[in-house]
């Protein structure tokens, strides 16, 4: 029998690796990091929360096994913020892996440095317009 999802409720979408769900604790991890945000994240938080661009976003939101910063689902846009610690050399090598995954689910990335998003704020969220 075919079963029709449409009734439910946008934000109920479930996006992780139900394998890796549990066993990874991307729902407590996810949890405790949105309790925790960098000054970066909040600042970008308070400009996207609330339908501010027109869509919806959410925050620290688990997809396959990554849990990403910013995400629209319906236009399969990430949005992620970089620390210093996303130079270093094995960081970059893992970013790019999980950036891979994640457009091969069929989502586009954007990657903007934490100085960026804090002091060009106008600047990512025009980035961000362009690119829904």
């Amino acid at each position: 029998m075919e079963t029709n999802d449409s009734y439910l409720p946008q934000d109920k979408i479930f996006t992780a690796d139900k394998r890796q769900y549990g066993r990874l604790d991307l729902k407590g991890r996810a949890r405790s990091m949105r309790h925790a945000p960098t000054p970066a994240e909040e600042v970008l938080w308070q400009r996207l929360r609330g339908n501010q661009l027109g869509v919806k976003f959410r925050r620290q939101h688990s997809i396959d096994q990554f849990i990403a910063d910013f995400v629209c689902l319906p236009h399969k846009l990430i949005v992620e913020l970089d620390g210093p610690g996303h130079r270093e050399p094995d960081q970059a090598e893992y970013d790019q892996g999980r950036s891979q995954v994640l457009v091969a689910l069929g989502y586009c990335i954007l990657r903007f440095p934490n100085d960026e998003a804090l002091y060009e704020t106008e600047a990512v969220l025009q980035t961000i317009k362009a690119a829904l």
